[in-house]
Order: C-alpha cells, then structure tokens, then sequence
C-alpha cells in the first residue's frame, strides 16, 4: 500500500511537507484540514447553528467536494480563498471535535486511497483513526513560538496585518483543543515516526520523510 499519513499541530508545517512529498513520488494528497474547513464554510453559508453537530454532519455528507489541480470546490462553488481565512480555520476547529462530523467524513476520507498511484494523508488523525494500518507514519511537531512565528511571517507575506500575540494565543488554544478532544485527540500513533521541525528547513523535513518512505519500500 502506497500511503504515507502526516499528521500534527496547526502551523506545523505539514501542509506544505504533504504536498511536496506526494509531488516527489508522483501521489495524490488527502488534506482532511480542507474537509473540516469546508465543513465550516457549510455552518457559515447555510444558516447552521455551530453547535447542532448532527445536522451539520447530515449537511456535509451530502456535499458535492471536488479536489482539482490545487483548488476546492463545493457544490459547484470554486471555495480555496474562503477556506484559508482565519474564521473559516476556527470554526473548523470548534466542529471538528463532534464525534457526528468525524463519523460522517470517515468513509469520504478512506475512500480518497482507491484508483490513486499512492496517497500522503495530511491531518490530525490520520495514522491514529483514518489509516491505522498506514506503512509510514509520521508526526511532525514544532515549537509554539516557532509555529506562530511562521504563520506570522506568512500572513505578513501576503500583505495581511498579523499580531503575533494573538497568533500565539490563538495556536495555543488551538493545540488544547486537539489534544484535550474526547473523540479522535491530537497525538502520535504508536508506531509514528516523530520529526521535530523546530529548526528544520521545509526541505530538510521533506528528506527526512522520503528517506523513511525508502527504508519502508526496500
């Protein structure tokens, strides 16, 4: 089976990790963060209370979703742009707790390994819940001041006023969120290959993995 799962922490950098990975071996990509911030953007453009979890996972499982050539879209709607703000991000991190939600995009994600030359599963859970029996997995970690110092850098880059103190404050929360959640917590699986990117260039990280995936495939 040609999967590789990388999950971690927001601002972890695993996005970027995923997606250069999957583009040296020639596979696919799984950003279950995309299906959660979509998720979101239903709750916000639907007139759905944020706390009726089981409408929302009724809602979202009937959605129309299709990853194309780097963009998402939703019932026809191209979303990429409205999915990367910073409200649509918190919100998908208040639902993605439900158990109902986490229920309802379990098939849709297991399904994305079918008829694709390999896989690299981007997320939270993914080596703890979506692919348990994934053959690599991997946890990438990073500093909290390191991660907010990144996504400051990030949004300033883009010409958006950032506050780093807020961005902390608000990774922070974000983390006890994942971590503290009843169903599906942020956290290493057993057998996760665990990589500190604290000082690591994006490059360095994606070595490391590939290198992991060799060991793997000999």
């Amino acid at each position: 089976m040609n999967l590789i799962t990388i999950d971690g922490p927001s601002a972890s950098g695993k996005g970027t990790v995923s997606n250069l990975v999957a583009k040296a071996l020639g596979w696919d990509v799984l950003d279950s963060g995309a299906l959660y911030r979509i998720s979101a953007y239903a709750v916000q453009t639907k007139d759905i209370n944020p706390e009726d979890a089981q409408t929302i996972a009724e809602v979202v499982g009937k959605l129309d979703i299709k990853f194309q050539e780097g963009e998402v879209w939703v019932d026809g709607v191209e979303v990429s742009d409205i999915l990367r703000q910073e409200s649509t991000g918190k919100m998908a991190s208040k639902i993605a707790a439900y158990p109902e939600l986490r229920a309802a995009l379990l098939d849709r994600q297991r399904n994305f390994i079918h008829g694709v030359p390999g896989l690299v599963g981007d997320g939270r859970d993914m080596g703890t819940v979506i692919f348990p029996n994934a053959p690599l997995k991997i946890f990438l970690v990073a500093d909290v001041n390191e991660r907010a110092n990144r996504r400051y850098k990030q949004l300033v880059d883009k010409g958006v006023v950032a506050n780093y103190d807020e961005i902390l404050a608000d990774l922070q929360r974000r983390d006890d969120q994942d971590m503290n959640r009843a169903v599906a917590p942020l956290k290493p699986a057993d057998d996760a290959v665990v990589i500190d990117s604290s000082h690591m260039g994006i490059q360095d990280v994606v070595d490391s993995i590939l290198k992991e995936w060799a060991k793997k495939s000999t």
